[in-house]
């Protein structure tokens, strides 16, 4: 099985770095995507976006047998897109502190002005102190900047993580859960103990998802994929190679 990683908000493929050869031990291929090439020449919307992932996948010729997706926070967001397309060729998913959708009129345009702000700071504004704006949100919690922010890598793509904050704005997503029950790809949902947002929405999700379940990370936050490297490398790898369980898992 080959996994594919989609990163998230303010992010790159170097972000998954550790946990790729974390798989390989554990006998499972991967590919880091890198999102910003997809919003390289312009706009690029959440649904043009999962078809053209899924178009890449279908021309890659697989390293393994079979294909999964992984997408952290605002790469969970893409991959839920990916999955609710026809014909997509994924044969597990990892969903890991994902929202699937604001379903308020309110609530969608207060995130699109607040993200619009987001995507001016990281465009034209002092880029560490745009960082460290990002990094302090209490979302996030108290986890050291990836190794992508921390070696200036990341500044070489502020205009793509600009228009992402426009494109894939959370506020600009339309409401997903009703299409929930679309996707009958295994999931495995993964979310932090003390991510207590995050936990509400992954057990709505669980509960509207056909072939689904839940692992609730210990004594983490929404950073699960950096704040327990090894226990998310070690559950990802199981449900990869053995399926989802049955029943929810906390």
């Amino acid at each position: 099985m080959e996994c594919w990683c989609l990163h998230g908000a303010v992010g790159m493929a170097a972000d998954w770095r550790a946990f790729t050869k974390q798989l390989s031990a554990n006998g499972i291929g991967s590919r880091a995507v890198d999102l910003w090439r997809f919003l390289e020449c312009g706009s690029m919307p959440l649904t043009q976006f999962a078809k053209a992932l899924n178009a890449d996948a279908h021309g890659e010729i697989s390293r393994g047998h079979g294909k999964a997706l992984l997408g952290y926070s605002m790469g969970g967001r893409l991959a839920l897109h990916a999955l609710l397309e026809k014909g997509h060729p994924w044969q597990a998913a990892v969903i890991v502190s994902a929202h699937p959708g604001l379903q308020n009129e309110e609530e969608q345009s207060d995130r699109r002005r607040s993200d619009a702000e987001w995507a001016t700071r990281s465009l034209t504004g002092d880029w560490q102190e745009f960082l460290q704006a990002w990094n302090a949100q209490p979302t996030l919690g108290d986890v050291p900047q990836r190794d992508a922010q921390t070696s200036g890598q990341l500044i070489s793509r502020r205009r793509e993580i600009a228009r992402s904050f426009v494109d894939w704005s959370l506020g600009a997503q339309f409401s997903l859960w009703d299409r929930l029950g679309e996707i009958s790809t295994p999931v495995l949902w993964i979310v932090g103990e003390k991510d207590l947002k995050y936990i509400a929405l992954a057990e709505r999700a669980i509960s509207l998802l056909p072939n689904a379940s839940l692992l609730i990370a210990p004594s983490s936050g929404h950073r699960v994929p950096w704040e327990k490297q090894d226990w998310f490398a070690q559950e990802v790898s199981r449900f990869v190679k053995l399926g989802p369980e049955k029943e929810l898992i906390h």
